[in-house]
Order: structure tokens, then sequence, then C-alpha cells
């Protein structure tokens, strides 16, 4: 079948898309930006299309053809993304029924009791599972709990606060049931319920084979990974507010982020029915223990496949760096730094492309560290975001606080900047051959200031330039020099 693909560069999407190809399907993938999507594997596979959910007129070519089209978006992270959502959902729904799409498949989260007020994350969800089931074309809505994976939101936050803290006090939710499914069951539900016949249009719910608290489900994830028994408190006193900033402070997952998925911990989340799995006959799901297992030999063996951090980042649409021919004009601040290196330009990549996460940033630290924590105490997403891979980018995913917007191999990177700050900055470094068997290494900071705010930012952060920037050139052309390029 001919299946299109909506939210490719997240995680979800970002597997789903090489099963499909690998299942034999025809896939087409759905995109704001094609070049988010030119890094991928699989891309040279697929056909990938520029729209957006947002403007109508963008979707009839998307559509065109389409068999399966998967909803897979969400603006998670985004303070209006329950009417994003929306809008999202509505014109997805009328773009599939104009081109006579036969089966819709979106992927959701678990339905509250009837009687509980649900979070505005699960509120959302619920409202796009039914705009969709109304569309007129059969719909197959998987009602998901947490998501037990390598590189998922939910596993990070679990992972993290597990790992970091031997003993906690922790909100009530904490004592809630729970059916985690693994990210390996999620995608084969996905893919047999294209194979459903059309007669079935309803939500389904998933799970994995454990019901378990959250509390027990941190227990065990320290017994799988070897760490002692943890001591946790449960109290009354801490609010969803209070513990989305408890969690934005210790895992990787920015507050704007834990916020929404703390806010729907407070329900139950435990199926209350198995019927898709008795329509797709096939293995059991996994249990909770082994799914972290897998999980975890992903994360040490360094294959990652794709991180919540990969979806479009804070703010998705890509504003053309200062310098580009398309820019408006305005206040500008650049800081530039040049160095010859006694080494080839491949080795210098190597370095470059190599920065950030586990390998550091090559200059000053604390400088580094602290500036991430002011960024985590305003609501950022900090230093934690680290790398999906310890040595290769991709354009579009995210790498600490920046986001890698431009990629050529051997030559450029360039990182937007996702910190909190009163403008918009990028930093850029190049390797360049210098025709001797040497190489050039370039570097710019780039801010363009939003305000009186700006400005004052920028001239409030010049005095650490000649440490930050000077030391991290200095650094980047040593370690060319002296380590065979690599970190």
């Amino acid at each position: 079948m001919r299946c299109l693909v909506t939210g490719a560069t997240g995680y979800i999407g970002g597997r789903l898309a090489p099963r499909l190809l690998e299942a034999g399907h025809e896939v087409r993938c759905l995109a704001r930006s094609a070049g988010r999507l030119r890094d991928v594997p699989w891309a040279d596979r697929t056909e990938i299309v520029e729209a957006d959910l947002s403007d109508p007129a963008t979707l009839p070519a998307a559509f065109e053809g389409v068999e399966v089209a998967y909803f897979l978006m969400h603006s998670l992270g985004r303070p209006d993304f329950e009417q994003l959502d929306r809008e999202a959902a509505r014109n997805f729904a009328a773009a599939a029924r104009a081109a006579g799409v036969r089966r819709i498949i979106y992927l959701g989260g678990p339905e509250p009791p009837a009687h509980e007020r649900p979070s505005p994350h699960l509120r959302s969800r619920a409202e796009v599972a039914h705009l969709l089931l109304d569309s007129g074309v059969p719909t197959v809505v998987l009602r998901a709990p947490v998501i037990i994976g390598s590189g998922s939101a939910s596993f990070e936050m679990l992972r993290y606060l597990t790992e970091r803290l031997p003993a906690m006090v922790t909100p009530r939710w904490v004592e809630n049931r729970i059916q985690p499914i693994a990210v390996r069951d999620v995608l084969r539900y996905l893919i047999g319920a294209a194979t459903l016949p059309p007669e079935i249009s309803r939500g389904f719910d998933i799970g994995g084979a454990d019901v378990l608290t959250y509390r027990e489900m941190m227990q065990r994830y320290a017994r799988v990974a070897g760490l002692p028994r943890r001591v946790i408190v449960p109290v009354r006193l801490l609010s969803p507010w209070l513990s989305a900033h408890w969690v934005g402070l210790i895992t990787p997952v920015p507050n704007s982020i834990a916020r929404p998925l703390v806010a729907s911990l407070i329900h139950e989340a435990v199926a209350h029915e198995n019927d898709l799995a008795e329509l797709l006959p096939g293995s059991e799901p996994l249990g909770f223990d082994e799914s972290v297992r897998l999980a975890l030999g992903r994360i040490r063996d360094a294959e990652v496949e794709t991180r919540w951090s990969t979806a479009a980042g804070l703010n998705p649409s890509a504003e053309p760096l200062p310098s580009d021919p398309d820019w408006s004009g305005g206040s500008i601040y650049v800081d530039e730094r040049t160095r010859p290196v006694a080494a080839p330009a491949d080795r210098l990549w190597r370095v470059i492309e190599g920065v950030g996460g586990e390998n550091g940033w090559y200059s000053f630290p604390l400088a580094w560290s602290v500036r991430g924590w002011l960024d985590r105490l305003a609501g950022g997403v900090g230093l934690r975001r680290g790398r999906r891979d310890r040595h290769r980018l991709r354009v579009g995913e995210a790498l600490d606080w920046w986001r890698v917007e431009e990629l050529e191999p051997g030559s450029l990177l360039r990182l937007r900047a996702e910190m909190r700050v009163p403008g918009r900055a990028w930093l850029e470094m190049r390797a360049e051959p210098d025709g001797d068997g040497g190489s050039v290494y370039r570097q710019r900071a780039v801010f363009l200031p939003r305000g009186l705010g700006g400005h004052l930012y920028w001239a409030s952060v010049v005095p650490f330039h000649g440490i930050v920037f000077n030391g991290m050139a200095r650094n980047i052309t040593r370690t060319a020099e002296t380590s065979g390029g690599g970190p």
C-alpha cells in the first residue's frame, strides 16, 4: 500500500517509516521542511513532500494516491498545543476524505475514567481521536499509555529519575496503575492496523504484558539496570505543577514537555480491552523488564534510532540566518574566530561533528554548565538533551540546547539555539583545507537581538566570549592536531 506518514521527524514516525518500507509498502513522508529528513538512512527510499497541516492548500498533493494515512503529529511543548492539534486534525481529516484515503491511523493516549477531569494533554488526544473518527474515513485510534523505548520522553523521565535519585519524595501519582508498552509493540500495532478491514473504525486500548504503579516501574527499572533498591516516599504536597518542575530539573525533558506528561500521570492508564491483539494475532507484547533491557541495550550500544528531541524544535519555523540573502535586516552581533590547524580538514571535521553531549564543548565546562542550569531554571531545555549519536549528527536533531540547522559533511556545522534568550542565536563551525596539508578552523556566533533586552543581554555576555569562544576555538583545533580527530 502507499502510506502517508506525518510526524516522520518525530520519535514514533521516524521509526515507523523505515518499518513500513521493510514490510513492502510505499512510503510518502509529509514534512514542513524536506531538509529535516535529508540525512535519515531511509530517505532515498521514500517520497518526501513539503506540506503544512495548518495550511489546507498545501495538502492535496501530499494525499494524492494515498491508501493509508498516519496521523502522528502533536504540538506538545507549545503553549497553544490544543488549538494547533485541533486545527491539524481537521485539515488532515478533510484532505484524507477528499483524496479517497481508505484508512486513517492515529496514535493517541489513554482515556481517563468518565468521572475524572482529563489533563489538557489527554483531553487534546481524545479530541483529535474524535475528529478523525468523525471524518468519514475508516479510522483506527490506538490508545497507548507510557511507551518504553530508548529515547522516548516517558522512558527518559523514568530513567533519569531512577538513576539520579537513590532516595526521593514523590507525588502521590506514583501509586497510580499504568500498563507500559514497548515501542516495538506500538510499531507492530501501527503497521498491523493498516491491514484491518474497512468496516472497523474505532479506538483500541493497547498495552504491554504488565500492569504496574509508577513506583513499581522505578523499582523494577533499578533492578534491571543493576542499581540498589530506591527509597520512594509518596506525599500529597507535590502538585502536578511542582512535579513538572522537579522532573524538568532532574531529567533532560524540559518543563514545557514534562508538564503535560506529568499531568497525564495523575490518571490511571490501563487497557480495558484487548481487541486489537485478537484482530492482529502474532507475538505476545513484551513485559516491562524486557522492554527496559532492550532500551538500555540500544543506549549502551549507541543505536538510539530516534529521540523525543528529534521532533520539531520549540520554534519550528527556521528563520533565515542574518547573513543569508533573504534576511530582512536589523541589528546583528557577531563573534568570529579563525585559527590555522596543523591537521587535515577531515580530522578537524571529526572533532567539529563530535561536539556536545558527553563530548562537551571544549571550553570552560563550568560556564557551559552554569548557563545550562540557568536555562533549566527558566523552563528551557538546558544542556541535558545531549546527542542521539556520539559521533554523527543529522539535520534537524537536537544537540544539547542547540538544533542542527545545516550540515555539510566535512565542512560546515550550523546550530540554531533553543535556549531561552531575548533574540535568536546561531553557532557555525567550519573546516577548510589550506592547500598545504593542513586546514583552517572558522567559528562564528551570530545573535539577532529582540528589543532592548536583547541588546542588554549581548552586552552582558560579551566579556565572557573571549574566554568561552576563544577557548572553544583553541581546544577544538588542538584536539584535531593531537588526538587524531576523535573526541
